[in-house]
């Protein structure tokens, strides 16, 4: 049998028995070469040849590993992301956060359906763009790449956009596997996490993506619990596969991911990426008998598994595709749908035509599309705020002064009726720590990772201040990953706007929004404080002590249960218009809880309302959140007009998990909230089980 002939086969009865019957023939034509190498990242000439030829040195063109030419199996052929395919020259997209912020999956399916396309134009059969990574302090670096705080919204979010390649023949990857959010010690530290911890807060969303059809994990740098994820069997083999499912593949992140080959390999890790280094020794450790032949057979048959079931479905596309008219369209309107209007003071915005606009600051005219890592993704342009305004309200209405000199931005915005001051963030004071090669003991300024302060800088802080004497209309756009603590200036804006890092259309998406042509939907994925302090700890480069407690309370949960009053809540996100929501009633049904509610567009513009689902334990025995989000839906009500919507709270997801039974289970009694952010909530209704 060769590999066509496995694919045929397996296309004419697609059940999980014929796939295991069909890959484990093929793989018993392999020779004990042929499967090893098939666990061998083999990525060293591409990147080579790559940064000789194009200056290129991460992922310029698909990583390969494995293969075998003889039997006609294919490599895996890997591309990065999350923001779009890092290959070449590829659509850049808003990154996941704001894309999060719109708290719409059928969209990020759409989006998923674009990486799929633009990643088979550019011959790569697997994306590690699944970033699901749980955001429990907004120090943390790489933020942007996930898509919030919670992990109901980060399953939804990550399993739409796993369908989406899966359905379309690219092997779906979700990452890093798991507890995985502080950067600049990510080859060091120790995510500490109790069992019940570890199964309800920080792995449900990997389980969505695998029941969404993921056949590949990528594991993480970090220790959990004092084991290095690569080599992590009870993530890997108990949790993955024993108690998932998951029959697919596992690799690790790469270079530093994996330090002993047997031990990774005994535990679960199946490749070794993207180059040929502990796995090199394989062959070695097979005949000192440290590894058996069945070891290698075992994870050589998951990869097997992974192309026979996926690549069926992929058609190739011709690179045409690639920033094509609806590619770049859908870009512009995903940042749209995820930009977040946290104030608009007297209804200053949308901005009427003919007004004088300036458009100031550090980021008015720059390039900012967020980091500059693996992550990174090169597309010819990007929009610029003072680009896109200019678009939408023309050059002579529009002034540019790109800096922080409060003297030269003063005067550029005298005569202007509006000012739009761009500040945040760029890829040097967050994302990925490309210096730190393992043993950096002090951080260079400028070299990214995690952050260093939670509000924006001080020269930003001053140019805010200063244009808010000049008496015009203050509008505050603020580009970053994640929350800010803000406290220390939002009193001088009549408006803000969180546009995150939005892709290569982001300029033309916040004049969208500044103009009234798109009506502001985002929603906060995350919570923003008061203080910095009000966060769960963190650690930074210098720290003696590596290991760290991943706490049951973070984020909305954690401000909940202490009290904590949030400058802005979980799921807050002003509009243009108005919308009352009335007439709820819900319903239990066997396998989830369905609430009815009519959404009414009571103001003066079209637009759209996320209706957010909370459900709250009444068990007083055990410690309990106080709420959790457990369904949205996202819908566009006109004017005048009333919608009845459905939103459904499946039973398994308000399930908790018992440490002791090691098992989910219900509680007697929960109640029901239904409201437009994690504050301002109504109750809908108590539901209660028969145990």
């Amino acid at each position: 049998m060769n590999f066509e002939q496995a694919q045929k086969q397996y296309s004419e009865n697609p059940t999980k028995e014929k796939l295991h019957e069909i890959a484990s023939k093929l793989l018993d034509e392999m020779t004990l070469k042929e499967k090893i190498r098939t666990l061998q990242g083999n990525a060293f000439r591409v990147t080579v040849k790559n940064f000789i030829t194009k200056g290129r040195f991460y992922n310029g063109e698909a990583y390969p590993a494995g293969g075998c030419k003889r039997l006609g199996i294919p490599p895996v052929l890997f591309t990065d992301g999350p923001r779009g395919i890092v290959m070449k020259k590829c659509t850049c997209f808003p990154v996941s956060m704001l894309r999060g912020a719109s708290f719409d999956d059928e969209l990020e399916y759409r989006i998923g359906e674009v990486f799929a396309k633009e990643a088979s134009a550019l011959d790569a059969n697997l994306f590690a763009g699944v970033c699901i990574n749980l955001l429990r302090n907004p120090m943390w670096g790489r933020a942007q790449e996930t898509y919030g705080e919670d992990t109901y919204l980060l399953g939804r979010m990550g399993a739409a956009l796993t369908k989406a390649m899966q359905d379309n023949g690219i092997i779906a990857c979700p990452k890093h596997y798991a507890l995985n959010s502080i950067e600049d010690l990510r080859f060091s530290v120790n995510a500490i996490a109790d069992e019940r911890t570890l199964h309800e807060v920080y792995l449900p969303h990997f389980k969505k993506c695998i029941d969404a059809g993921a056949m590949s994990v990528m594991g993480a740098y970090n220790k959990v619990n004092g084991t290095y994820a690569c080599e992590n069997k009870e993530l890997l083999t108990d949790i993955l596969r024993n108690q998932w499912g998951f029959d697919g593949f596992t690799l690790s992140d790469f270079f530093y991911g994996i330090y002993d080959a047997a031990r990774s390999l005994k535990a679960g890790m199946d490749v070794e990426m993207p180059y040929l280094f502990r796995y090199a020794s394989l062959n070695r450790r097979l005949k000192k008998g440290e590894i058996s032949e069945e070891d290698i057979n075992t994870s050589a048959l998951r990869v097997l598994k992974a192309l026979i079931s996926t690549l069926p479905k992929h058609k190739k596309q011709p690179k045409s595709v690639i920033l094509s008219k609806e590619h770049i369209a859908l870009a512009r309107e995903t940042a749209g749908k995820g930009m977040v209007l946290l104030k608009n003071k007297d209804n200053i915005l949308p901005i009427p035509d003919g007004k004088k606009i300036a458009v100031v600051g550090r980021y008015a005219n720059k390039r900012n599309t967020g980091d500059h890592g693996s992550s990174n993704v090169f597309s010819p342009y990007a929009v610029t705020p003072y680009e896109g305004i200019k678009n939408r309200y023309g050059e002579n209405n529009v002034s540019l002064y790109n800096g922080c000199n409060t003297k030269k931005a003063m005067k550029i915005a005298e005569n202007s009726d509006y000012i739009v001051v761009c500040v945040g963030s760029d890829w040097l004071q967050e994302g990925e720590f490309l210096i730190n090669l393992g043993n950096v003991k002090k951080k260079p300024k400028g070299s990214g990772g995690d952050r260093a302060d939670l509000r924006i800088p001080e020269e930003d802080l001053r140019l805010i201040k200063s244009l808010a004497t000049l008496n015009k209309k203050l509008v505050v756009n603020i580009m970053g990953g994640s929350a800010y603590v803000i406290k220390d200036w939002i009193g001088c804006a009549d408006a803000v706007i969180m546009s995150f890092y939005s892709g290569l259309e982001g300029g033309n998406a916040i004049a969208d929004i500044l103009g009234g042509d798109v009506n502001p939907a985002g929603k906060l994925p995350f919570t923003i404080a008061k203080n910095a302090e009000d966060y769960p700890p963190f650690l930074h480069l210098g720290a003696k002590n590596k290991d760290i407690e991943y706490g049951y309370y973070h984020g909305y949960t954690l401000f909940d249960k202490k009290g904590i009053e949030p400058h802005f809540p979980f799921g807050f996100g002003l509009s243009y218009t108005k919308f009352s929501l009335s007439d709820i009633s819900c319903v239990k049904n066997d396998d989830c809880i369905k609430v009815n509610v009519s959404v009414s567009n009571i103001g003066d513009y079209d637009g759209d309302e996320v209706v957010q689902i909370y459900v709250g334990s009444n068990n007083k025995d055990v410690d309990r959140p106080v709420k959790l989000l457990k369904g949205f839906k996202r819908v566009s009500v006109k004017t005048g007009e009333t919608l009845s919507v459905e939103v459904c709270a499946d039973i398994d997801d308000i399930k908790f998990y018992n440490p002791e039974k090691k098992d989910w289970e219900l509680d007697n009694s929960y109640t029901l909230y239904i409201g437009t952010d994690i504050k301002n909530v109504k109750e809908a209704g108590i539901i209660t089980f028969r145990k």
